[in-house]
Parts: C-alpha cells; sequence; structure tokens
C-alpha cells in the first residue's frame, strides 16, 4: 500500500488533504493517482463537508463591466460587444474572494438568459449551465455545459430535448437538472418537462405539466422539484401565483399548488436553500421573506435599499441568503448577504454587504450556490 502522504499516518495524511482549499483540488487530482482517488471518493466529499471544510460558493451569470481597464475582465472587454458579454464568476462569500471560471469550450460567449445548476454525484461537484440566446444570434439554445471543479475543466452535455425552450424553470434535485415550461421559438408557453442525468449524459422526458408555465421560477425543496408562478400563452407577463411540484420519488406531478406566490407577482426572486427541506425565499416589497411548506409568506428582514431592484436571490444554507441587486432598475449593483435568519441570542439578523473589485461589477443575469 502507497502512503498518501510519505512518511504521515494513514488519518493525519487524510486530514490534510481534506483542507486543500477548492481552487488547489485540479491540481491535488493531477499531483498522484492515490491523490486523484482520495479527492474524488464520495468519503472524501462526505467528510470536508462533516468536518466544516466544504465552501458554498456564489456562481454568477456576470456581464462584463463596461470600460474594464484593468483585472481579469481586460483581456475579454478589448474583443467582446459587453452588453451581449457574460461570463462566470465565483463568490466565496466566507473569505470575499472573487474568481472567474474558464470561457466556456469552443470560444463562444455564455448565453444570454442561461440556467445555472449545482450537481452532486458521488464525490464530485458540478455546475451546469443550460439553454439561453447565442449571443451573436439571440436565437435559443438547447446547448448544455458542465463544469468539473475537480477536473477544473468543462465538458460539453447533451443537448437539451426541443422545443428549444427560453426563461423556462430549472433547478438541480441530486445528482439531476429538472427544467419545465417556458415558451418555444413561437412565444408559446409550454406545459413540458424534462431532467437531465449528469453521469449518464442523458435527458428523460417528465409527464407534462398541469399548466402552460411561461417564465416560472424552479427550486429543489428536499427530493422535489418545485415550479413557482406562471403566464400562459394567451396573458404575456400577467403572473399567476400557482405553482405545480415533481416528486422525484414517484416521478409524477402532484396537485397544482394554489397562491404559492402572490397573484401578479414575478416568480424570479424565488429560492431555496440546496440540499435542505428549508424554507422557501422570495423578495416581497423590499423585505426578504420565507415561506415554511404550505405556511404563508412570513418577513425575514428589510433588504437595504441600494439591494431591492433584485437580479438574483440565492440561499447558500444555514439561514443564509445572497441578494444581489441595486437602488432601481438599471442601477449600479450590489450584493448583500444576510446573516442566519435569528442571530446570536435571538438578534435580529443583519446585513453585509460584499464588496466587490470593478471587474466584477457586471450586471447579473443568473446565479445558483454550489458546495464544493
Amino acid at each position: 500500500m502507497v502512503d498518501l502522504i510519505p512518511g504521515l499516518p494513514e488519518d493525519v495524511a487524510r486530514e490534510c488533504l481534506l483542507r486543500v482549499g477548492f481552487r488547489q483540488l485540479p491540481a491535488a487530482c493531477r499531483t498522484s493517482r492515490h491523490w486523484k482517488a482520495e479527492v474524488e471518493s464520495p468519503l472524501y466529499s462526505r467528510l470536508r463537508r462533516a468536518n466544516g471544510l466544504s465552501r458554498p460558493l456564489v456562481a454568477l451569470a456576470q456581464a462584463l463591466p463596461p470600460l474594464a481597464a484593468s483585472g481579469p475582465a481586460h483581456k475579454y472587454a478589448a474583443s467582446a460587444a459587453l452588453s451581449n458579454s457574460y461570463r462566470l464568476v465565483l463568490h466565496d462569500p466566507a473569505d470575499g474572494a472573487w474568481a472567474t471560471l474558464p470561457p466556456l469550450p469552443g470560444g463562444g460567449g455564455l448565453p444570454l438568459f442561461c440556467q445555472l445548476a449545482p450537481v452532486a454525484c458521488g464525490g464530485r461537484r458540478k455546475l451546469v449551465v443550460l439553454g439561453g440566446w447565442d449571443p451573436e444570434t439571440w436565437t435559443p439554445t438547447g446547448t448544455v455545459h458542465v463544469y468539473d471543479f475537480l477536473a477544473g475543466a468543462w465538458r460539453r452535455g447533451a443537448p437539451m430535448p426541443g422545443p428549444r425552450r427560453s426563461f423556462f424553470a430549472c433547478a438541480a434535485v441530486g445528482g439531476s437538472v429538472f427544467v419545465a415550461g417556458g415558451h418555444d421559438e413561437e412565444k408559446k408557453a409550454l406545459r413540458s418537462a424534462a431532467a437531465y442525468d449528469d453521469e449518464a449524459d442523458a435527458w428523460a422526458a417528465l409527464p407534462d405539466m398541469a399548466l402552460e408555465r411561461d417564465e416560472a421560477r424552479g427550486v429543489c425543496v428536499g427530493a422535489t422539484f418545485v415550479v413557482v408562478g406562471r403566464y400562459p400563452t394567451e396573458a404575456q407577463g400577467r403572473f399567476t401565483g400557482n405553482g405545480e411540484a415533481f416528486d422525484t420519488a414517484t416521478w409524477a406531478w402532484g396537485p397544482g399548488q394554489e397562491r404559492m406566490v402572490e397573484e401578479g407577482a414575478c416568480p424570479r426572486t424565488c429560492c431555496a436553500a440546496p440540499s435542505e427541506a428549508g424554507p422557501m425565499y422570495m423578495l416581497r416589497d423590499g423585505h426578504l421573506a420565507a415561506r415554511d411548506g404550505g405556511k404563508p409568506w412570513r418577513s425575514v428582514a428589510p433588504v437595504p435599499e441600494d439591494g431591492r431592484a433584485s437580479t438574483a436571490v440565492v440561499a447558500i444554507g444555514d439561514g443564509r441568503v445572497v441578494v444581489v441587486g441595486a437602488g432601481c432598475n438599471g442601477g449600479e449593483q450590489a450584493m448583500y448577504v444576510l446573516s442566519r435568519e435569528i442571530g446570536t441570542n435571538g438578534a435580529a439578523p443583519s446585513w453585509a454587504r460584499a464588496v466587490a473589485p470593478p471587474e466584477f461589477a457586471g450586471y447579473v443575469q443568473a446565479a445558483c450556490c454550489v458546495e464544493v
């Protein structure tokens, strides 16, 4: 048997490897076959989580900021049409660090209005980018790209089954990514749904939803894919607040749920913490609100005024929520992180602003939490 680290007992060597930062994981996998097997094992991932060594990262589909004269964005800004140029950014709320992910393979930009979803498969953590519009032609695309945090590389996934859809609901449940609704290229709202299995790199059709659901929001609640809100083809932009939930154990949609959100409210800011059967969150009248099961929405905390025109809300677990927004539509964006809903000794929850360097100040179209 070969020692993980020569001269150290196995348990001590494993403790050392558990403390490798997520940015160094690809290098650790390339160091030796034994390190690769250790880092890629499900046990390694479980031990990192159990010991509080894994990190919830916020992944952002973020526009390149205008006039980026320096920093990581500079090399992209010189050759890109900035209004259509997006890239993937990671923010670590624990240490305040910001970083970009490598560009998608093939040299094309990030699709506009694409969806992001994290998946966990064995010991691996991945980020899946689905659909969106081609940044040059503005036509819908069914492309799928998967970033493996252990390999530090992208691969092309099996494309989404037709019809090509825009503004669909999307969420990861376990090792699969579920999509539902949206509209086709003729602006017809859709009832169809499908699930992507990352390990098999294959799609499976789901039963149709009961209702057409354009611009619905997808969230994961426990082992359930919940689709919140909608508008039908004939009522463009007039949202209704009902929803449907798909049980991954029975592979069936449950009965419709009325008033999941208020009538007329866009569900875009709905979210739920990954890997938890905790509350759903959304922004309502300048407040972050939470909904526990079928109970009414309750106010958690007022959002700072310069973040209330929100473009993304992400629950990162343990009662913490990230809000990305501005003081008004089109204004300068800010990111705020909420502490636990109830602070120490019952103290009120508080917001901390995440300071972003200028090259990470661009508009955010989509966001999710991925634990690495």
